[in-house]
């Protein structure tokens, strides 16, 4: 069990999955309980060409993905206010064509080939900055969702009852959806574009079949993103299997195991 610690990659990989997936976790509750998945993996594909784009010009990612998903923004405001055309087929075909304009440039046989990673992550390849951007994005994460949790609480419980005791709904889903896009933008890096959504869903998702308590919920969901963390590490270590899927496939694991012990919970509590 400590062989894998002897190698430095191995220990800031498990610090960089720790923070990232602590931060993740807690934010994806939030995003669980607000019906918001669909949108965190919108904004996942939406940075993609920004990301690229970055990655091309050797600036943080960060410079990248942020115009990229505030362009996605104005893109799918602008597509939903055409006659006829619903909201969630603007999201569609802004998020498709952008993800499909990221894939062509992070698949061009011009590019770099370090580029491609942008697509599953390198979580193995952690630089001290990731590690620095990780630990901001955790911090920023625990104080932004300590001083809205009675407001995000509030509005999700009832959007009525949160306006009469002066909780502005529209500011509470704004923040987090303000909140999603950074953490995502920070944790692409290592997981990449196409499993970074798994860290903001599948804990949350696998913590609500366990508890109906929001806080005992973030606790269960962080535990169980740092855990399935750390297990795909470790997979990853000893099966040579990439390690953002290895996590992936950990976490998708955790859920079914939390639908397994909500089920067994729920026969005996019948009988």
């Amino acid at each position: 069990m400590l062989a894998p610690l002897e190698n430095e990659f191995m220990v800031r990989a498990i610090a960089e999955i720790a923070l990232i997936g602590a931060a993740g976790a807690a934010i994806g509750c939030w995003v669980v309980l607000y019906r918001l998945s669909y949108a965190a993996e919108s904004l996942a594909h939406a940075t993609l060409p920004g990301i690229v784009l970055a990655a091309l010009a050797g600036v943080p990612l960060l410079l990248g993905g942020a115009p990229a998903i505030l362009l996605a923004a104005l893109a799918i405001g602008l597509v939903s206010r055409a006659p006829g055309v619903d909201r969630e087929v603007g999201v569609g075909v802004v998020v498709t064509t952008m993800f499909g304009l990221g894939a062509l440039l992070a698949l061009s046989p011009e590019t770099p080939p370090g580029v491609q990673e942008l697509l599953f992550g390198d979580i193995l390849g952690v630089a001290d900055a990731d590690l620095v951007a990780a630990a901001c994005l955790a911090a920023c994460a625990a104080l932004a969702l300590a001083l809205l949790h009675g407001r995000l609480l509030a509005t999700g419980f009832d959007r009525t009852a949160a306006r009469r005791v002066g909780a502005s709904p529209a500011i509470a889903e704004a923040a987090l959806v303000v909140l999603l896009a950074l953490a995502i933008v920070v944790a692409v890096q290592a997981l990449g574009n196409l499993l970074v959504v798994a860290v903001f869903v599948g804990p949350a998702a696998a913590a609500a079949q366990l508890t109906e308590r929001a806080g005992a919920m973030i606790a269960a969901a962080v535990a169980i993103a740092v855990a399935s963390g750390v297990a795909g590490l470790y997979a990853s270590y000893y099966l040579g299997t990439a390690g953002g899927a290895s996590i992936a496939l950990a976490i998708v694991l955790a859920y079914v195991l939390a639908l397994a012990s909500a089920a067994a919970m729920r026969r005996t509590t019948i009988g």
